[in-house]
């Protein structure tokens, strides 16, 4: 058990994070509702009702797109684009899908590789590419989660104060509906790009997203 925990110490630690943050957003998020609605003359509802609410979806999605966006164009920028001296980044003659036997697949697979690194075809690019694919299904599902719960919310202020509803289509076609989406996708690639800088001429000892501490501030990622 000790091993284990030791092992997947760096996932478990972030979905303690994660949980823990989630939580503690459901319960500011629901005081904060409560009051708003008390002080409109409206009902308070209680923090299980609350979970399933579009108010706590839409603030949960509009969040998570943005970090799965951020993921997903990092992760394919990375494949073709290069920044030099960036521990983020492959050196320049690597840049690109790379070579079968550089990727360790078909004929070039190691003993004790997975069976798929032997696969040729749609099954290889599938598997060559399922970290992006699954990033962006992810960013996908929860961005029109987003939408959805943002339209839900948007039609039932409407008609608290009287207004017509709109449709779907309509809701994402909205100035405010876009504001909110790209103030938060503006943060994330704003974050990437000051990381990917950072790591040419700053360090933190041990951490694998940080070159060497000696290491020249030049020196690439893979090339040492």
């Amino acid at each position: 058990m000790r091993r284990s925990l030791r092992d997947n110490s760096l996932s478990l630690f972030f979905l303690g994070l994660f949980l823990a943050s989630l939580a503690g957003q459901s319960f500011a998020g629901v005081n904060s509702y409560n009051a708003e609605q008390v002080e409109h003359g409206g009902e308070p509802i209680s923090w299980g009702r609350y979970l399933v609410s579009s108010h706590f979806g839409r603030a949960v999605m509009e969040n998570w797109q943005s970090e799965f966006l951020q993921f997903t164009v990092f992760i394919l920028a990375t494949v073709w684009l290069i920044q030099k001296g960036s521990n983020e980044s492959k050196t320049p003659e690597d840049a690109g899908p790379e070579s079968d036997q550089k990727q360790r697949v078909k004929g070039y697979a190691a003993e004790g590789a997975p069976a798929w690194a032997r696969a040729r075809g749609a099954r290889l690019w599938l598997v060559s590419n399922s970290l992006l694919l699954a990033m962006a299904a992810i960013f996908l599902l929860s961005w029109g989660a987003h939408s959805l719960t943002g339209w839900t919310q948007f039609n039932d202020e409407q008609r608290e104060h009287g207004e017509p509803t709109v449709a779907w289509g309509d809701y994402v076609l909205r100035a405010q509906f876009w504001e909110e989406t790209l103030q938060n996708w503006q943060s994330e690639f704003l974050a990437v790009g000051t990381m990917a800088v950072f790591t040419i001429y700053l360090r933190q000892r041990g951490s694998p997203e940080s070159k060497p501490v000696g290491a020249p501030n030049d020196e690439t990622s893979s090339s040492g």
